[in-house]
C-alpha cells in the first residue's frame, strides 16, 4: 500500500508560479516512478509530467519549457515546479504512481489561473 499527499495548490495570476508537492508512504519511493496527472472540467485526466527512477523526465507538449518535475528521494517527495501558468493550465492535478501492478493516486490539489 502506498499512501500519496499532494499540496500547494491554490489561485494564480497568468503568469504566475506554483510548486506542487506529493509525499509518499514507505520505504521504496526510491525505486517508484511518479507522474502528475491533471482533470479539467469535462476533459479526460491526463499526464503532465514523469519521473523515472534514475531521473530521467518527460513532458506533456502543452507544458514543455514551463513545467518541472523533480523529486528528493531523502523525504519521499516529488515536486511540480509550475511557471508560466497560463488559464487552459486551470484542473486538479494528482499525484500518481504504479507499484506492484497496482495504481496510487493522490487525492487531488486544485489549481485556478484567472486574473
Amino acid at each position: 500500500q502506498v499512501r500519496l499527499v499532494e499540496s500547494g495548490g491554490g489561485l494564480m495570476q497568468p503568469g504566475g508560479s506554483l510548486r506542487l508537492s506529493c509525499t509518499a508512504s514507505g520505504s521504496a519511493f526510491s525505486l517508484y516512478a511518479m507522474d502528475w496527472y491533471r482533470q479539467a472540467p469535462g476533459q479526460q485526466r491526463e499526464l503532465v509530467a514523469a519521473i523515472r527512477r534514475g531521473g530521467n523526465t518527460d513532458y506533456a507538449d502543452s507544458v514543455k519549457g514551463r513545467f518541472t518535475i523533480s523529486r528528493d528521494n531523502a523525504k519521499n517527495t516529488v515536486y511540480l515546479q509550475m511557471d508560466s501558468l497560463k488559464p487552459e493550465d486551470t484542473a486538479v492535478y494528482y499525484c500518481h504512481t504504479g507499484w506492484r501492478r497496482v495504481d496510487y493516486w493522490g487525492q487531488g490539489t486544485q489549481v485556478t489561473v484567472s486574473s
